[in-house]
């Protein structure tokens, strides 16, 4: 894990400027058992709204936010929940649109890295070690090395030109991607007992059963 703050934006017309004035407004946003549509419907009770009749929700599939962006150009939706394939600042002042939240700032849980369902697979075994020392040197360029973090970055950042690229990495990954791989087991627990309570199943499992933390040579 490299990362405590999911990378998902609250990206709106002008006119709304919180999660709180999504109230009564149609919201394009994932599933609500996907992770991100979980993690959605958590700020937004934050913000005081019950997702399921305080919003109109449009359910899409996680991936190409493309389609958002034209509903939003043409009216059909006043909002959508997107992530990190486009750099939503720079989208948001392009088309006079408001970034009302970024969810990392609201909801925290240890995130973007390398899973292992022990079940089937060894987290020990060479193949999963070897996937794993890459993950902690791609680390290590992000943090050394932004120009190519930036260039590679660009790749899925469609549209977006260099400065804007960097400004996005400089805002949102450069200080939050930490280099040892380590998650935050006090974050980890918290977020495991928020999630357990939005999807109504057991925490059963704790941030120390989920997380490992044991730091292997690279």
């Amino acid at each position: 894990m490299n990362t405590h703050r999911p990378l998902f934006w609250f990206l709106s017309h002008s006119g709304l400027n919180s999660p709180a004035d999504l109230a009564g407004r149609r919201l394009a946003v994932h599933a609500p058992r996907t992770a991100p549509g979980c993690f959605t419907r958590i700020v937004l009770r934050q913000a005081g709204l019950d997702p399921d009749r305080d919003i109109n929700t449009i359910v899409r599939a996680p991936g190409d936010y493309g389609m958002d962006l034209r509903r939003l150009r043409d009216g059909s939706i006043d909002a959508a929940l997107v992530g990190s394939t486009m750099a939503p600042e720079a989208v948001a002042a392009e088309h006079g649109w408001n970034v009302l939240a970024w969810v990392g700032d609201h909801f925290r849980i240890p995130t973007v890295g390398l899973a292992v369902d022990p079940t089937h697979t060894n987290p020990d075994d060479p193949a999963v070690q070897a996937v794993l020392r890459a993950h902690r040197r791609a680390l290590q360029v992000i943090h050394n090395d932004p120009a190519t973090t930036v260039r590679h970055m660009r790749t899925f950042l469609g549209g977006q030109t260099a400065d804007e690229a960097r400004a996005h990495y400089e805002r949102f990954i450069a200080p939050h991607f930490t280099t040892d791989g380590q998650a935050d087991l006090t974050v980890g627990a918290t977020a495991i007992a928020e999630v357990a309570a939005e999807l109504g199943v057991p925490a059963d499992v704790t941030a120390a059963e989920f997380y490992r933390t044991a730091t292997a040579a690279l």
